[in-house]
């Protein structure tokens, strides 16, 4: 028989993340996190490709990358969401993904960013990016 092997939670090697890279992006990272598990309680954290914190709800939600001069949220299926706000602003020629990079002394459009959360959520839950319409046209 092998041995037991203890694998640390996803939840901790984002904390650690954040506490290592101990700048702006490690607040950043941090305040991104807050937002996300403010709109869904439900929403998992996972760590994956070797180090990315991921926030998965019904299918992947968004990553949290962190690079030396941005950090980067970057939506699985972003193309189908609507951004009134105009928060993606990286990843833009993907034909599914979408991505916002926050720089140093950025603020976070919280509002317009839990929106986007929300509706990424309920892509993956319902299939729908945004409610739609009753068009008034009954079937039957």
């Amino acid at each position: 028989m092998g041995k037991a092997v203890l694998v640390e939670s996803a939840s901790s090697l984002i904390d650690k993340r954040i506490g290592e890279l101990g700048d702006w992006r490690g607040k950043t990272l941090a305040k991104v996190r807050e937002i996300i598990r403010k709109v869904d309680p439900e929403i998992v954290e996972e760590w994956k490709w070797r180090g990315t914190p991921v926030w998965s709800r019904g299918g992947i939600v968004c990553t949290g990358e962190t690079y030396k001069n941005v950090v980067k949220m970057t939506f699985a299926k972003g193309a189908a969401l609507s951004d009134p706000a105009g928060l993606f602003n990286s990843s833009l020629e993907g034909n599914v993904r979408r991505a916002i990079d926050i720089h140093e002394g950025e603020k976070i459009d919280e509002p317009a960013l839990k929106d986007l959360i929300r509706a990424a959520v309920a892509l993956n839950v319902n299939g729908k990016s945004k409610p739609r319409r009753a068009s008034g046209k009954r079937s039957g």
